[in-house]
């Protein structure tokens, strides 16, 4: 599967982002997806992540109730809405996908396919 974010910027503290993955048109299998970030000198960590229904999902406590996961299917797409950012939401996003398993997985390794990040910063 190959992936494809996009959707970062600079926003305010207290903003809202849309984050896109896009899985190329060639890929027609089935796969769970999840967001993950990496900021500067820190450890990439855990976002939010959905399984191939988007009936399930997990994520970070740091994100609960200001960030959704959720999908489009037909548009081979999955979305983080991040809503109320705070500056320590500033990172590089990545997604990815996991065609092996369909489980909101909570950790990077359970993911084999990795779209390039791209970046939110979130000023105060």
């Amino acid at each position: 599967v190959q992936l494809q974010a996009s959707g970062g910027g600079l926003v305010q503290a207290g903003d809202s982002l849309r984050l896109s993955c896009t899985a190329s048109r060639r890929t027609s299998r089935s796969y769970a997806a999840g967001w993950f970030r990496q900021a500067p000198g820190k450890r990439r960590e855990f976002v939010a992540s959905i399984t191939w229904s988007g009936e399930t999902t997990n994520y970070a406590e740091s994100v609960k109730g200001r960030f959704t996961i959720f999908r489009d299917n037909a548009k081979n797409t999955v979305y983080l809405q991040m809503n109320s950012l705070k500056p320590e939401d500033t990172a590089v996003y990545y997604c990815a996908a996991d065609p092996v398993n369909n489980v909101a997985a909570t950790d990077s390794a359970d993911f084999g396919s990795w779209g390039r990040g791209t970046q939110v910063t979130v000023s105060s």
